[in-house]
């Protein structure tokens, strides 16, 4: 079953720098063990939860790829402004764009190996109440991050480069202990490949 309250946002749109400094090697198109490539095993573990699942891009062929899984695309033309302004570029959207979202679950395009089982874990402590929540693999944070709809207007103040870690330091937050390394695992360099979760 999918989720209405909660909507996806998948940040999509970094141009990955320290994977190919050059800007030939999109970190994103990497084929992992089943074929698929980084963006679209990142993007499944939420499409598998959520009714609803934004993807920031700025690469045609990154959307073409999230779209045809069943993302809704978001370009985002300045995405050298950095993380921070990404992210209020798609909360912004998700405001106008879906008017009865209680919360949304924020997730790196990078990550590939989150469990579907952690995206529903962290939704449904959000639809209990909590308003920020953390996913924890032994005693280390990871992503995604859920926030309630109370987050919304500081998540649309960011940024440039600076995400949402202050809002972490500033609010209580559920920190959730999952069994899924997946949340600690991103493919910055290209010796991040294959990882083996």
């Amino acid at each position: 079953m999918t989720l209405q309250s909660t909507v996806g946002i998948l940040l999509a749109a970094g141009l990955g720098r320290r994977f190919d400094a050059t800007g030939v090697r999109n970190k994103l198109f990497q084929l992992l063990e089943d074929g698929a490539c980084v963006a679209q095993r990142s993007a499944r573990a939420q499409l598998s939860v959520l009714a609803n699942v934004l993807a920031v891009v700025s690469n045609a062929q990154v959307a073409e790829q999230l779209r045809q899984l069943g993302c809704q695309v978001l370009f985002y033309s300045e995405a050298q402004q950095g993380m921070g302004a990404s992210l209020a570029y798609a909360v912004t959207h998700v405001v106008t764009h879906f008017p009865d979202a209680q919360s949304v679950l924020i997730g790196l395009a990078d990550m590939p190996y989150v469990q579907p089982d952690t995206v529903s874990a962290i939704v449904t402590q959000l639809e209990q109440g909590a308003t920020i929540v953390q996913p924890i693999f032994e005693e280390q944070p990871g992503h995604p991050v859920g926030f309630a709809r109370c987050h919304f207007p500081a998540l649309m103040a960011l940024q440039g480069d600076t995400g949402a870690r202050h809002l972490l330091r500033e609010f209580p937050v559920l920190r959730l202990p999952v069994a899924d390394r997946g949340i600690i695992l991103d493919i910055d360099y290209l010796s991040d490949l294959p990882l083996t979760p």
